[in-house]
């Protein structure tokens, strides 16, 4: 039987941020040469608003940027809570200045990964999105989400299979994790909405033995959690749901919800009514617990953080998001945030709300 509560010897999280790390290089491209973010805003400052209009951007893709050229120190709020330069790029970044390395930064504004990325910055849509309801995507169908009326690779059995398995690599260090610091006191049942592979269901089925749980995603992808659940000896705890969380009665019983990792993939708008749907679900006293990355609460990092979500803009419809902007979720389905939030590993860490 594997063991779901195996800590990792070393820490995966460089691997990550080394995998990541070309939206670096992507973004600053975007900025320079194709919006001429540092030129414009040399002639003066924008507020957030006047941001959108000036470089045609809409509100999830303008975050994306500005979070990251904050990280980079390229960035600031001014006192009225402008965008402006800081020293550093108005020096290198404006054309015309004597030290400017704006044109040698834009050779590689040609590289498909940038042009892509400019693509998905300008017309807020992730990458293979149909255009309308009902359209052929222009790309295949998206990759990790699902919602009805979407193509969605989750629904090929051989292509969720994939995913499903490659998505478990990160969640099989971190599990382990959420286990010893996610709080379960008075749970019994406990949603994993979204779960794929189960695997933080299962290390936490681990972690108490007299703790039941749902795994509720795609069918496709419940096949990969039944295996696993066998693997790791807990079919007899794990029952496994399929459903649409976007349409579906929520699963009754469970005092605790958790996402993982699911979040992120979505809106705000969105969110808020996952959010919403969940917490009606719950009992009073019962908990939603947002396992995910988060930014800081100025939108000014971290710049591993940032930059996870360029990399998740460009293939969901959602960010990488901040814990205020959590809580607020949080609060408008009537659930109070409980503390500060309580890292477990590779960026992640776990904030919960409870219904009053």
């Amino acid at each position: 039987m594997l063991n779901a509560l195996a800590l990792p010897r070393q820490d995966p999280t460089a691997i990550f941020e080394a995998a990541r790390a070309h939206f670096a290089s992507d973004l600053l491209i975007a900025a320079v040469h194709h919006l001429k973010v540092f030129d414009v805003l040399a002639v003066r400052p924008l507020s957030i608003d006047e941001a959108g209009r000036e470089f045609g951007l809409a509100e999830r893709p303008l975050v994306v940027l500005f979070t990251a050229l904050r990280a980079f120190g390229l960035v600031r709020d001014d006192a009225q809570g402008r965008l402006t330069l800081t020293d550093l790029a108005r020096e290198h970044l404006v054309a015309g200045a004597y030290f400017a390395v704006a044109d040698y930064i834009g050779l590689g504004a040609g590289a498909p990964s940038v042009v892509n990325l400019v693509e998905r910055l300008r017309s807020d849509r992730p990458a293979g999105a149909a255009t309308m309801a009902g359209a052929k995507s222009d790309g295949g169908g998206l990759a990790f989400i699902y919602r009805k009326g979407m193509e969605s690779a989750m629904e090929d059995e051989a292509s969720a299979r994939r995913l499903t398995l490659a998505l478990a690599g990160r969640a099989k260090n971190v599990a382990p994790v959420l286990a010893a610091r996610l709080d379960l006191a008075g749970v019994e049942v406990l949603l994993d909405v979204g779960g794929g592979t189960g695997i933080y269901a299962i290390a936490l089925l681990q972690k108490h033995p007299r703790l039941r749980a749902q795994v509720w995603d795609r069918p496709e992808v419940l096949k990969v959690a039944a295996e696993m659940a066998a693997a790791y000896g807990v079919q007899d705890r794990l029952e496994l749901i399929p459903g649409d969380m976007f349409a579906d009665p929520v699963p009754a019983g469970a005092q605790a919800m958790l996402l993982s990792n699911i979040l992120h993939d979505w809106d705000v708008p969105t969110c808020r009514t996952l959010i919403a749907r969940l917490a009606a679900a719950l009992p009073q006293g019962g908990c939603v617990h947002i396992h995910d990355v988060f930014l800081n609460d100025a939108l000014d990092g971290p710049l591993p953080v940032a930059l996870y979500s360029a990399n998740l803009f460009v293939i969901t419809e959602g960010r990488a998001y901040s814990a205020q902007e959590y809580r607020a979720m949080l609060a408008s389905a009537g659930l109070a945030a409980a503390g500060a939030v309580e890292p477990t590993l590779v960026h992640c860490g776990v904030l919960s709300g409870r219904k009053a």
